[in-house]
């Protein structure tokens, strides 16, 4: 039996599946949106952690009612100083931002921030902790 859980996000409920597939647990696609056939998306694994990567990234704390410290406030530092300094500080606090909330599903392995002109460039290396199948994803924010 697969034991499930709500995501730290609080945005849909997923299950760890012991190689079974027994029943399917719809996972919302973020950001939100209609499909084709008129009902709400729905994406596949790999695609929800990306999601929830991306939530836990560009969420301010303090945005999420009930979770006060969900987030990375990662949009703020953009206006800070750039200094190889506030580099080393951004990476640490979204390596931990993602480790707490996302910790039971995956493995941060690195983490790079850019600031770009107008554009905050995120690219995290992570192990998915169900296969262990390791991805890189890259997040951009313009601001």
């Amino acid at each position: 039996m697969p034991e499930c859980r709500t995501d730290p996000s609080g945005s849909a409920k997923y299950c760890i599946n012991s190689g079974k597939s027994e029943g399917n647990i719809m996972q919302i696609d973020y950001p939100y949106h209609i499909n084709s056939n008129g009902k709400t998306a729905d994406t596949d694994d790999d695609d929800h952690i990306r999601d929830l990567i991306e939530q836990v990234l560009f969420t301010s704390p303090g945005e999420r009612v009930n979770r006060p410290a969900f987030g990375t406030g990662l949009l703020q530092q953009v206006f800070a100083p750039n200094s190889d300094e506030l580099a080393i500080a951004v990476q640490f606090m979204v390596q931990s931002s993602l480790q707490q909330w996302l910790g039971d599903l995956i493995q941060v392995e690195g983490v790079d921030v850019e600031n770009l002109d107008s554009t905050l460039q995120v690219t995290v290396q992570y192990v998915v902790r169900r296969n262990q199948q390791r991805m890189i994803s890259q997040f951009a924010r313009e601001v």
